[in-house]
């Protein structure tokens, strides 16, 4: 599913991140806790409590 993805930069959140808040609230903490581009090519990994 992710092999045809050209990115060039990779961004893990460390700690816990509530995975509640949807694709709107993820993209919310990129913008305003990382100020970062959304619609650069890169890819951002969240980990959510049971971290699975």
């Amino acid at each position: 599913m992710l092999k045809d993805i050209k990115v060039e930069n990779i961004y893990i959140v460390c700690g816990r991140t509530d995975m509640r808040k949807s694709i709107s609230g993820l993209a919310e903490i990129i913008q305003q806790q990382f100020d970062l581009d959304l619609f650069s090519d890169s890819m951002f990994l969240f980990c959510g409590r049971q971290r699975n």
